[in-house]
């Protein structure tokens, strides 16, 4: 287990099914092209499973970051290619939000689960 999940983790603020919806998003995971996503909640225990388009992805680590750690290579994990790309991205999808490099948002990490 990683050390990021060794802390005691607080209730989750929301269910699983909810982790990734957009389309494009459920795209890229079943594609192998976005194996994290991010929320202002937590949605998921580590150990959890995901379900898209009948394929299954556990949840492998669950943790808490702040957008000023962000770089270009763990936003590839979302798949995006940069940091200002993933920000356009993200403030399309929820206008009025602010980007502040102080906000802290939930990092849920999941791969494919073979059965």
């Amino acid at each position: 287990m990683s050390e990021k999940n060794e802390q005691e983790l607080p209730p989750k603020t929301c269910t699983i099914e909810k982790l990734v919806t957009n389309k494009r998003d459920v795209e890229k995971v079943l594609a192998g092209m976005k194996s994290a996503t991010r929320r202002n909640g937590r949605y998921a225990d580590v150990g959890e499973i995901m379900v898209l388009d009948d394929q299954r992805f556990i949840v492998e680590q669950v943790y808490q970051q702040t957008l000023g750690e962000l770089t270009d290579e763990i936003v590839a994990r979302e798949g995006y290619t940069t940091v200002e790309e993933y920000k356009q991205s993200i403030l399309s999808s929820h206008p009025g939000m602010p980007w502040l490099p102080e906000m802290t948002v939930w990092v849920h990490e999941f791969q494919f689960a073979a059965e």
